[in-house]
């Protein structure tokens, strides 16, 4: 058989085979679960019913009407944010557990722990950076005198250690605010901590501390009734909430420009397909007008970041706070 004779024959029986493959439906291929395809769990490290467990809900609303999946929140208080860290390393890195970190996890605990758990650098892929709340520079009505921020450095400076302020813990971001005003004015303001922001504001009103920098909206009913002076907020600028009063970087003291802020963090070993998907989900929740309306209400701001930026955030926060904490030579009793 010629070369000529074969192509003749076999040809239209190749042609015939190839038409009845194109109307075979190809072999299924096994498809990759759209992600995410369960709730996602995000560990806080404070106890139920916190402010933050009210903000995750309202996020929760919107990311389960784009997502079609619930936030499940689960938490863990203790140890400064050391169980919630633990507890996020014990999870698989999935993308479906996530952990509300936090100033003191981050940037502080790495500075006033001899030792820790974590790696502040390595045991976490940032997410995004979550929310920010403003602090105050609060006084007793009745025990000083000064009405703005500039009479009160006047009045405090040449006292010495006789002023004292208070913070809602030892260790954390309210308490090394003072370090930095007092190096920043000149101050010699003395540090008395509380175990927690209720107390600390029941001792600044009954006059037992002169000042105190403490969350705004644990200050505000204070300041409406008259029982506390606000001479400064740590907002870049002045807060909706009290308007009357400047920031302090308005004042001419940028270094007290203080967010106490929360980002979300996934495991360390979580691919970055993942980590890119979740940060699209959680930024366009942190977006939206719903989110910024309800939050405005407790002095929250949303703070929707690229995992790069709130990596290079908590980078640049950790070194103020360093070095904050070696001005004040504080560490933890372990």
């Amino acid at each position: 058989m010629t070369r000529r004779q074969f192509l003749r024959q076999a040809l239209p029986a190749t042609l015939g085979a190839a038409a009845a493959l194109t109307l075979c439906p190809a072999p299924a291929h096994a498809q990759a679960p759209v992600f995410p395809s369960k709730p996602v769990r995000v560990i806080v490290p404070f106890a139920a019913g916190n402010t933050l467990d009210t903000s995750l809900r309202q996020v929760s609303e919107v990311f389960q009407r784009n997502t079609g999946q619930p936030i499940v929140i689960d938490n863990k208080p203790g140890g400064a944010g050391i169980v919630a860290a633990q507890a996020l390393m014990q999870s698989p890195p999935d993308g479906y557990t996530l952990l509300l970190t936090n100033t003191s996890m981050l940037t502080i605990n790495p500075h006033t722990f001899s030792k820790l758990p974590y790696d502040a650098e390595k045991s976490f892929k940032h997410v995004t950076n979550y929310l920010g709340a403003t602090m105050v520079f609060a006084v007793n009505a009745a025990n000083v005198p000064p009405n703005t921020m500039a009479e009160f450095i006047a009045w405090a400076r040449p006292q010495g250690g006789k002023i004292s302020y208070a913070s809602f813990t030892a260790g954390n971001s309210s308490h090394f605010a003072g370090i930095i005003l007092n190096k920043r004015t000149g101050t010699e303001l003395t540090h008395v901590p509380f175990n927690g922001t209720p107390p600390a504001v029941q001792n600044l009103v009954g006059g037992q501390v002169h000042a105190a920098i403490l969350p705004l909206l644990a200050v505000k009913p204070h300041m409406d009734s008259g029982k506390v002076k606000v001479l400064a907020v740590t907002s870049p600028q002045r807060s909706p909430l009290m308007p009357g009063v400047p920031s302090f970087t308005e004042l001419g003291l940028p270094e007290m420009e203080i967010f106490i802020w929360s980002s979300l963090s996934a495991p360390a070993g979580t691919p970055d397909a993942l980590v890119a998907r979740l940060n699209a989900e959680f930024v366009k929740a942190l977006k939206t007008d719903e989110i910024r309306q309800k939050w405005a209400t407790v002095d929250f701001t949303p703070l929707p970041t690229t995992p790069e930026e709130v990596t290079r955030f908590i980078r640049a926060e950790s070194a103020r706070w360093g070095e904050a904490v070696r001005i004040s030579g504080f560490k933890v009793s372990e």
